[in-house]
């Protein structure tokens, strides 16, 4: 976790007078990546609100000491934990199975897919798909095919429901502007990027912009879809603009004391899925995050390429054939 001293400076006045005092006890957050970062944030943040909070990570000792640190930060709170392999199918359809066997009676309202990996070599997964592409994008679609009809029988009960993509900046900064097949194909340590890289540029942030601008054009096609159905889930995405995370832990050459100006607190940096997974007026289709590298979380002009219909077919179609499932809305 970067450590450069930076000051929270809207989180605070954001939670007091955007969001609600309390939420209903009823309500159950399912969240990905809970350990550390903005996830670790989000979770905090509405355990406090009153909301169930299910952490979805890999069995490790990071997970089990975010846990006791969340109990601690947040003695009342109510968490679950289910153990969430995202680099393996096998283990997502488990977590699934957990999850629709707990809640199959009173459903789920919020769902945010949070966890990510950036700039990794290029590895292929256990299932033979881009590490970071099955992490970021596929298996969060295989977690929302299963858990639909748990969001809907939410929604269709209490009036909302929410799944809530986050991506990040980078969905701007592919190469071609558009989402590429191969990406999405079982093509995992064929698609360059192998070098450690000691900057910001390379194939392997090229793989990285594909599954950012992924969490972007899912949820503009989860939103068309459940409109066209006049279903009461919303799909919201966020970004955290430049925020102070271990999600760059890993890389070298980076003087991250440079980019001080541009960055925020984890805190500020959540913002945006707590927005979406909490604010009653949260709008479904609209991308909350900072309007440059930080700031509040307000919605973001939406771009072509992330509301483009072959973009949008291409990635339903592959994630479909990638995890096995079909997913109707």
């Amino acid at each position: 976790m970067l450590d450069l001293k930076l000051e929270t400076v809207w989180y605070n006045d954001f939670v007091e007078k955007e969001l609600p005092k309390k939420v209903d006890s009823n309500k159950v957050f399912v969240i990905t990546g809970t350990t550390s970062g903005t996830g670790f944030v989000a979770a905090r943040t509405v355990a406090k609100l009153g909301g169930e909070v299910v952490l979805l990570n890999r069995p490790s000792d990071r997970a089990a000491k975010a846990l006791a640190q969340l109990k601690d930060e947040v003695p009342e709170g109510e968490f679950v934990t289910v153990d969430c392999d995202l680099q393996n199918f096998e283990s997502v359809r488990k977590a699934a199975a957990s999850l629709k066997d707990k809640y199959n009676d009173g459903g789920i309202y919020a769902v945010c897919w949070n966890a990510g990996i950036m700039a990794t070599p290029d590895r292929a997964t256990v299932d033979g798909y881009d590490e970071q592409m099955q992490t970021n994008h596929l298996s969060h679609f295989l977690l929302t095919a299963e858990l639909y009809p748990l969001l809907e029988a939410y929604a269709a009960e209490n009036g909302d429901a929410r799944i809530v993509n986050h991506s990040s900046g980078a969905r701007h900064m592919t190469p071609k502007g558009c989402l590429e097949r191969k990406y999405f194909e079982k093509n995992g340590g064929n698609l360059g990027g192998s070098e450690k890289p000691t900057g910001f540029g390379g194939p392997c942030y090229e793989r990285y912009s594909q599954t950012k601008l992924a969490n972007a054009v899912f949820t503009k096609a989860l939103h068309q879809r459940l409109k066209a159905k006049k279903s009461k889930v919303r799909a919201i995405c966020a970004d955290p603009g430049i925020s102070a995370t271990n999600l760059a832990d890993h890389l070298d050459g980076i003087d991250h004391s440079k980019m001080v100006e541009k960055m925020q607190t984890q805190e500020d940096g959540a913002m945006g899925i707590i927005k979406a997974m909490v604010d009653p007026d949260a709008q479904s289709g609209l991308h909350y995050g900072p309007a440059g590298s930080k700031g509040p979380a307000v919605p973001n002009e939406e771009k072509p390429y992330e509301t483009n219909p072959a973009n949008m077919e291409m990635l339903w179609e592959t994630s479909e054939a990638a995890t096995g499932i079909t997913f109707k809305i």
